[in-house]
Order: C-alpha cells, then structure tokens, then sequence
C-alpha cells in the first residue's frame, strides 16, 4: 500500500515536472521523502541530486544518514568518502567538515 502525498511532496513534484534536473528540487524531494520515512524513495533523489548538481554536497551527507535508517551500513562509508572528494573539489568546507565528522563517528 502506498503511502499519501503531503502538500509539500507534491508540490515539489509539479516543480520536477517543469524542471527534471534540478538539483535543488531533487534534494528538497529526498529530504521530504526522508521525513516521509520513504527511505528507498529519498536515496534515489539523492542520487538524481548529486548527479544533476555538483555542488550538492550536503545530498551525500543526507543520503548516508538515509542508508543508516534503512540499515543499509555497508553503503554509507562509500557514500561519506564520495561526498567529502566531491566537497572538497567545489570548495565546500562546511559541508566537508560535516561529511569528515559522520565518517570520522562510522569508522571510530
């Protein structure tokens, strides 16, 4: 059975339809999803956000932190190490210091 829409999912759906590569509407889906407890769904935002925006660092952090909800352990350490190359390479060092702290919290 599928779970019901909230205003703000399908808001930000009508908003993919106008504009399917963008990275900003991607993430804000992955992030609703998430909230939604859609884990599986948000994962693959994510990936659509990270690779529709370079600069969508933060996708990476959220996606491990999705992967442990959805106790898929294996894959989050790749994804950290992903997300903190990709922050680096843009100059996000916020977003690098965040990614270095999960995978610094993971791998301890």
């Amino acid at each position: 059975m599928s779970q019901p829409e909230s205003d703000r999912l399908l808001k930000l759906r009508a908003l993919l339809q106008v504009e399917p590569d963008d990275g900003f509407v991607l993430y804000g889906l992955a992030q609703e999803c998430q909230k939604l407890g859609r884990l599986d769904e948000a994962i693959g935002f994510y990936d659509r956000a990270i690779e529709a925006d370079p600069k969508q660092c933060y996708a990476f952090f959220h996606k491990a932190k999705a992967l442990e909800l959805a106790k898929r352990h294996g894959e989050i350490e790749g994804v950290l190490r992903s997300g903190l190359a990709r922050a680096r390479a843009v100059s996000d060092f916020k977003a690098a210091s965040e990614i270095q702290g999960f995978l610094d919290e993971i791998t301890d």
